[in-house]
């Protein structure tokens, strides 16, 4: 009887710690989370391996307390396609690339045509607490981005000879070209400023869009223009240097709100860091993306008088997205303020 009772006791002893333990896990954050994140890019490309990075640093500083799932190469679908179901949040929660009005209108302010002098000026406006505060403006669509940072060097642009024989050397080069554009109001706005005909294409259909004529052009940076082996049906680079293109983190709100306060903060800062990581490679990396353009392509750059006329073409666009309700002209003032000093 007695061991019967003593049997009984430590049985509901256990039961009793298993129970305190499981709560004190939970009170103190002890639960696991998986974070499923997807791009269009390669294994190879800068973006992807900077994803790589923030896997390997958030598990390791997190203790394996959130599992990283990276998919890459556009297994999930086009980005507005991944983007949707990072915004669900079921699928996915997390993914970098285009689509910046879906995620806030206000990253359309960095994609203003001739907006930045250089690489340095974007990664510093992005980084500062400007760029903070057109990272909260996200939230409002269900989102959190933890770190911006740019998409590469400037984007410019290819042609074929068939429509454009000479290349791209003057704005009216591009009269009435066809030219492959993201689903991005401001590029749009810029290429018909520029006399041009946008045509919006998915990133992953821009190849056979090229290659069977139903677009003579594309405009991206040097990087997605080898990784996406858009050369292989194009005949000239020109060399415009027009735009930058951010490059926010985005993540579900929810699931990160799910976080517990240590984790959120391990989560951010391990975002920044591979954010900061991007950067650097993927900057880095266009001189040798540039030399591999240059063995296929017939590369032209326009003259400083010719640059001029483009700046001038487009000048309109920076004031449409202010009429919009995009951005102010406050923040572009702001922001060319800070700029100025890079």
């Amino acid at each position: 009887m007695k061991k019967r009772r003593f049997t009984a006791f430590t049985s509901v002893l256990s039961m009793c710690f298993v129970s305190s333990f499981s709560f004190l896990l939970l009170a103190c954050g002890g639960g696991n989370y998986t974070f499923k994140y997807a791009n269009s890019q390669s294994d190879s490309h800068p973006r992807s391996q900077s994803m790589a990075y923030f896997k390997t640093i958030l598990e390791e500083r997190s203790e394996g307390r959130i599992t990283v799932e990276l998919y890459t190469a556009g297994v999930m679908g086009t980005e507005s396609e991944t983007l949707d179901m990072v915004i669900a949040g079921t699928d996915l929660q997390g993914y970098r690339g285009g689509n910046f009005s879906t995620i806030s209108n206000q990253l359309l302010l960095y994609t203003l045509p001739f907006f930045f002098e250089n690489t340095t000026q974007a990664t510093a406006l992005m980084r500062s607490d400007f760029g903070k505060a057109i990272n909260a403006s996200a939230e409002a669509n269900g989102l959190h981005i933890p770190a911006t940072g740019v998409a590469g060097g400037f984007r410019n642009i290819t042609t074929s000879a068939a429509n454009a024989p000479n290349g791209i050397r003057n704005v009216a080069d591009l009269s009435g070209l066809k030219m492959r554009t993201p689903s991005l109001e401001i590029t749009t706005q810029t290429f018909e400023a520029l006399g041009a005909d946008p045509t919006e294409v998915a990133y992953a259909d821009t190849y056979v869009a090229l290659q069977n004529g139903t677009v003579d052009g594309q405009e991206n940076p040097f990087s997605n223009i080898v990784d996406m082996k858009f050369y292989e049906v194009q005949d000239h680079l020109s060399v415009v240097n027009w735009e930058l293109h951010p490059d926010p983190f985005v993540v579900n709100l929810a699931w990160y709100n799910d976080l517990p306060d240590d984790l959120k903060e391990i989560f951010d800062e391990a975002a920044e860091d591979a954010m900061a990581y991007s950067d650097q490679i993927w900057l880095a990396s266009e001189t040798s993306y540039f030399a591999t353009l240059a063995s296929e392509l017939t590369v032209v750059t326009p003259t400083a008088s010719a640059r001029a006329d483009f700046v001038d073409a487009v000048e309109d666009v920076w004031t449409y997205g202010v009429t919009q309700g995009y951005y102010t002209q406050a923040q572009i003032d702001e922001a060319q303020t800070f700029i100025a000093n890079y």
